[in-house]
C-alpha cells in the first residue's frame, strides 16, 4: 500500500519558518517533520510514498533528490567512467518516493486527483504532511477492512489549546485544568481509501468539505478511533512542542526509536 502525503499548503501561521521552506520541511530534532512522518509509516510497513507538493515544492524535490548523498558517506569516481559508491546503509534508501508538483493554489481534492495516475487504482493511505501521531496502522487497516467503506478516517479528541477554569454554581473557582482533552472528535488524517474515492472528488473542492460530506451521506465513510498521541504543527508554538518532546527522548510518534537509538 502506498501513502499519499499532502504537503502543498502555504503554512501562513508559521511564517517565521515557512518564508523559506514548505511547512512539512520545518525541522523537528534536526529532521523535517515530513521525514518523521515517513519514518513512522515505513516502520509499520509502508515504503512507497507519493508527496503532493505546492508551495516551495522545489525544496522537497531537492531534499529527496539529494537524500542519499547528504545522508551517507560515499566514494565518487571522476573521469570517463564516473561512478558513485555509497557506504553503510539506511532504512530510508529502501523508500520509493514520488514527488509530484500539484500546483501552488490547488485545493486538497485537486492535489489528490493530480496523483491518481501514480496509485494504480489500488487502496492507499492518505494523510497530512504537518502532523504526527502514534497511530497503529495495523489496527486502522483492520477497521477499514471490517467496515467495507470507501474511506476510513482516523479521529481523536484533541487537547484544548488553553487551560480551563472550573467554577461552582456561585462563580467561585474550584480548580484549574491544564489543557484538558476536549469533547469533540476531529479528523487527524491517516485515512485509508479505496480507489472509488475518485468518484467523489472534484478538482476545485477541499477534500475535507464536499467529498467527505458526500461519502458520509452515502454511508461510505468509517472512522477509526485513536486514543494515543497526536500533535498537529500549525504554529511555531506547536513546532516547539514537537522539538521539546524529541529532545527529551519522549517522542511518542518515534516508534522506531526502540530499535534505532
Amino acid at each position: 500500500m502506498k501513502a499519499v502525503i499532502l504537503a502543498g499548503g502555504l503554512g501562513t501561521r508559521m511564517r517565521e519558518e515557512t518564508e523559506f521552506k514548505p511547512k512539512p520541511m520545518v525541522e523537528v530534532g534536526g529532521k523535517p517533520v515530513l521525514w518523521h512522518l515517513m519514518k513512522l509509516l515505513s516502520f509499520q510497513g509502508i515504503s512507497e510514498f507519493v508527496v503532493c507538493t505546492g508551495y516551495k515544492g522545489d525544496y522537497i524535490k531537492r531534499y529527496f533528490h539529494d537524500f542519499a548523498t547528504m545522508n551517507q558517506d560515499f566514494t565518487v569516481g571522476i573521469g570517463p567512467e564516473a561512478s558513485m559508491e555509497y557506504h553503510g546503509s539506511r532504512e530510508e534508501l529502501d523508500w520509493k518516493v514520488t514527488v509530484a508538483d500539484t500546483g501552488l493554489d490547488t485545493l486538497t481534492g485537486g492535489r489528490l486527483l493530480a496523483v491518481r495516475k501514480y496509485l494504480n487504482e489500488e487502496r492507499f493511505l492518505l494523510t497530512y504532511g504537518d502532523g504526527l501521531a502514534d497511530v497503529d496502522l495495523g489496527a486502522l487497516l483492520e477497521r477499514h477492512e471490517a467496515g467495507k467503506k470507501t474511506l476510513t478516517i482516523t479521529t481523536t479528541m484533541p487537547r484544548s489549546r488553553f487551560g480551563v477554569v472550573e467554577l461552582d454554581e456561585l462563580g467561585n473557582v474550584l480548580r484549574f485544568l491544564e489543557k484538558p482533552i476536549g469533547g469533540d472528535l476531529v479528523n487527524i488524517g491517516f485515512m485509508i481509501s479505496q480507489p472509488e474515492i475518485f468518484d467523489y472528488i472534484h478538482e476545485d473542492s477541499p477534500l475535507e468539505e464536499g467529498p467527505l460530506r458526500l461519502l458520509a451521506e452515502k454511508s461510505q465513510l468509517a472512522a477509526y478511533r485513536h486514543d494515543g498521541f497526536w500533535q498537529p504543527m500549525d504554529t511555531i508554538r506547536e513546532a516547539g512542542i514537537l522539538n521539546s518532546l524529541w529532545s527529551s527522548g519522549q517522542a511518542p510518534w518515534a516508534v522506531w526509536e526502540k530499535n534505532d537509538r
